[in-house]
C-alpha cells in the first residue's frame, strides 16, 4: 500500500459517512415525524463530530505529504482531500459540531415560521446560526473577507469581488429586458383543476424524460424542493400547488438537472473526492439548463402541451404557442423558484448583497425582513405582503448556507455556454424536444462534463466542456432573442 492508497481507503469511508449525514437530512426534510426534531439534533451534531474529526486527522496530512500522483485523477483526488482538510482543521470540532446542531432545528423552525407567518418565531434561531457562521467564517479567513471564505464550500476559487462584477455585467441588460416584457402586456396564464396525484404523475414522466434513473433515486414531496445524495443514491423532491401546475414540473427538472449530474459521474469515481459535482454553481448550470433552456423552450413546451391536456383536460390555453407563452411568462411576484428567466437573477442579487451584509456585521437579523421589504419595492416595485413572500421563503439561511445564493446566477452564466456548445453541437435538437426526447442534449452534458465529476475546477469544467471560458454573454444573448420573441 503507498500513502495514496492509504489516503484513498481512509477517504473512501469518510465520503461513505457523508452520504449517511446527507441521507439524514433528506430524512429530516421530507418523512422525519416533526416532533423528532431535538432527537435528530443531537444525531447530527453527533455525525460532523465524526466526519470533522475524520478531515482533519493528522494522518491526512503525512499521507498527503507522501502521496505521488502518477495521473490526473490521482492529482485531482489530493487537490480536494488537501483543500478540506488545510480549510477543516482551521474550524474547531465544537463549532462544526454546533453549526450541526442548530441549523438541524433551525430548519424546523424555518418550517414551521413559514405556514404560520411568524417572522418573529424564527428570528432568535437565525441570530444564533448567524452568529456560528460569522464565528466559522472568520476562522477561515485568517483575517481576509468572511463572506469568500465561506463562498469556498459552494464554490472554490470564488469572491464576492467576482460575483459583483458579474450582476454589474447583467444587471442593466436584466432591467431593460424586463421592463420591455411587462410593457407588452398580460401573458396566457392556465387554468382549471390540476390534482396533486396527476401532477406527481407527470413529474415523474418528465423526470425520466431528462434522463433520472428512478432505480437509483425517488421523487418525493418537501416545503423546498431540493436534490440529495450522490452516486448510486441521489434524491429529489418537488412541491404541489393544485393551481399551478408549472411549480411542480418546473421544480422536478430543476432538481433532477442536480441528481443527474450525480447520477452520471463516471462509476470509477463513487465514493472518491472527485466522485460528485464540483461547485454548486456548475451544478446550477445542469439543473437550469435542464429546466429553462430546455424545459421551457418552444420545442418542448409544445410536447408538454400535449401531455398536460392528456393529464388535466382543459388547461386554459388553446394552443402551443400559448402554452410557450403561459411557462415563461414575464410578472411580478414574490418567490425566486417560480420566477422567470428575465427577473431570476434580479432575486439573486438582493440576496446576495443581504447576505453579504449579514456576514460582514452590516445588518442585523432583527433589521432584516425591513431591509428586504424596502430592498424588494425598490427592485421589482411591489410591497412584501407577508413573511412566506419575503425573508422566509427560503430554507437556505436556516440551515447556515450563507456564501451560496450567488452560485444560483453563476450557474445561470454557466448554462448559456454550455446549451450555446450544445446548440451548435446538436443541430437538430429541437426536432427532439418536440417528441419530449431532450437525450441529445442531456447526454452531451453527460459525455462533456458530468462524468468527470471534480476532476477540473469550476471554471475549468466549463471551459473543457464548451471550449470557451465563461462569459454572461451567451447567457444574455439567450435570454434577448428568446424574450424578443415572446414580447415583441
Amino acid at each position: 500500500m503507498t500513502a495514496y492508497d492509504d489516503l484513498m481507503a481512509f477517504q473512501r469511508t469518510t465520503e461513505a459517512l457523508a452520504e449517511v449525514a446527507a441521507r439524514t437530512g433528506w430524512d429530516q426534510e421530507t418523512v422525519m415525524p416533526r416532533g423528532a426534531a431535538p432527537q435528530r439534533a443531537e444525531e447530527m451534531a453527533a455525525l460532523e463530530e465524526v466526519l470533522h474529526a475524520r478531515r482533519t486527522d493528522p494522518r491526512l496530512g503525512e499521507w498527503l505529504e507522501a502521496a505521488e500522483a502518477p495521473d490526473d485523477v490521482a492529482r485531482a483526488n489530493l487537490r480536494e482531500v488537501r483543500r478540506t482538510f488545510e480549510r477543516n482543521r482551521k474550524v474547531p470540532a465544537r463549532l462544526a459540531a454546533e453549526l450541526a446542531r442548530v441549523t438541524s432545528l433551525a430548519q424546523g423552525q424555518w418550517a414551521t415560521a413559514r405556514a404560520t407567518q411568524d417572522a418573529a418565531s424564527f428570528l432568535p434561531v437565525l441570530a444564533e446560526v448567524l452568529r456560528l457562521r460569522r464565528e466559522e467564517g472568520a476562522a477561515l479567513a485568517d483575517g481576509g473577507d468572511p463572506y469568500d471564505a465561506l463562498m469556498q464550500d459552494y464554490e472554490p476559487g470564488g469572491s464576492a469581488a467576482d460575483m459583483a462584477a458579474m450582476f454589474d455585467a447583467m444587471r442593466p441588460r436584466l432591467v431593460a429586458l424586463r421592463e420591455r416584457a411587462l410593457s407588452g402586456g398580460p401573458a396566457p396564464a392556465l387554468s382549471g383543476r390540476f390534482p396533486a396525484a396527476g401532477q406527481m404523475a407527470l413529474a415523474a414522466e418528465v423526470a425520466r424524460a431528462f434522463g433520472y434513473d428512478m432505480q437509483r433515486g425517488r421523487l418525493d414531496l418537501a416545503v423546498h424542493p431540493f436534490s440529495s445524495g450522490s452516486g448510486l443514491d441521489a434524491r429529489i423532491t418537488t412541491r404541489v400547488d393544485e393551481e399551478d401546475p408549472f411549480n411542480c414540473l418546473y421544480s422536478t427538472i430543476h432538481e433532477v438537472g442536480h441528481a443527474a449530474y450525480e447520477q452520471n459521474v463516471a462509476a470509477e469515481h463513487l465514493l472518491t473526492p472527485i466522485g460528485q459535482g464540483v461547485s454548486m454553481g456548475v451544478h446550477e448550470s445542469q439543473s437550469r439548463s435542464y429546466e429553462n433552456q430546455m424545459g421551457r423552450s418552444e420545442a418542448f413546451c409544445g410536447w408538454l402541451f400535449g401531455r398536460m391536456r392528456d393529464t388535466f383536460g382543459d388547461i386554459g390555453v388553446a394552443s402551443e404557442r400559448e402554452f410557450y407563452r403561459a411557462a415563461n411568462a414575464v410578472r411580478p411576484g414574490y418567490i425566486r423558484t417560480e420566477a422567470d428567466e428575465v427577473q431570476y437573477n434580479l432575486h439573486i442579487m438582493l440576496r446576495f448583497d443581504l447576505e453579504r451584509a449579514m456576514i460582514l456585521g452590516d445588518l442585523q437579523v432583527a433589521d432584516l425582513e425591513a431591509a428586504w421589504s424596502d430592498r424588494f419595492a425598490a427592485d421589482f416595485g411591489v410591497a412584501v405582503d407577508r413573511p412566506s413572500n419575503g425573508f422566509l421563503q427560503d430554507v437556505h439561511w436556516s440551515v447556515g448556507l450563507m456564501g451560496y445564493f450567488p452560485t444560483y446566477s453563476l450557474g445561470n452564466l454557466f448554462a448559456g455556454g454550455l446549451m450555446q456548445a450544445v446548440r451548435r453541437d446538436v443541430p437538430d435538437l429541437d426536432a427532439a424536444l418536440r417528441r419530449g426526447n431532450p437525450s441529445p442534449a442531456t447526454d452531451w452534458l453527460r459525455d462533456r462534463l458530468q462524468r468527470f465529476g471534480a476532476l477540473r475546477g469550476p471554471a475549468e469544467t466549463i471551459e473543457h466542456a464548451t471550449g470557451h471560458a465563461p462569459s454572461p454573454e451567451p447567457l444574455l444573448a439567450y435570454l434577448e432573442t428568446k424574450f424578443a420573441d415572446l414580447y415583441p
